[in-house]
């Protein structure tokens, strides 16, 4: 009798279980991609979205692991001028792709949460000798 993986999470040597944080990286790196995206959230400090850098992908998302399925959270930072429903979308999709063919887990939800906006590095020079 042959076991389905997709159906079970066990091959006929045993199970297999996939890290949280294996997720959180998949997703981190799928959102990277888009176009528009500036970088992950770390949240909210002191009023202002924290931007992390490359290395720290996956602390810009939390996931919920299962047997078979995940849901995802992902905090992001827009590029001024970008449509964020147009980013959200895309991240929503590349995730969602990205997860479904590495690991095989039923991705049932990719939560955007847009905690801010990145504005090019002149804007922010020319914005601070006006005050």
């Amino acid at each position: 009798m042959e076991t389905n993986f997709e159906e079970t999470g066990r091959t006929p040597m045993g199970a297999v279980r996939i890290a949280d944080e294996v997720v959180a990286v998949i997703a981190g790196l799928a959102a990277m991609e888009v176009e528009g995206l500036a970088g992950m959230s770390g949240g909210l400090t002191g009023g202002f979205a924290e931007m992390l850098g490359r290395k720290n992908l996956s602390k810009g998302v939390k996931v919920e692991v299962g047997e078979k399925e995940t849901a995802v959270n992902i905090f992001v930072i827009v590029e001024y001028g970008s449509k964020i429903p147009e980013v959200a979308l895309g991240v929503q999709q590349n995730v969602k792709n990205a997860i479904e063919s590495m690991t095989g887990l039923k991705v049932v939800d990719v939560n955007v949460h847009v905690q801010g906006v990145s504005f090019p590095e002149a804007e922010v020079e020319e914005q601070q000798r006006v005050k």
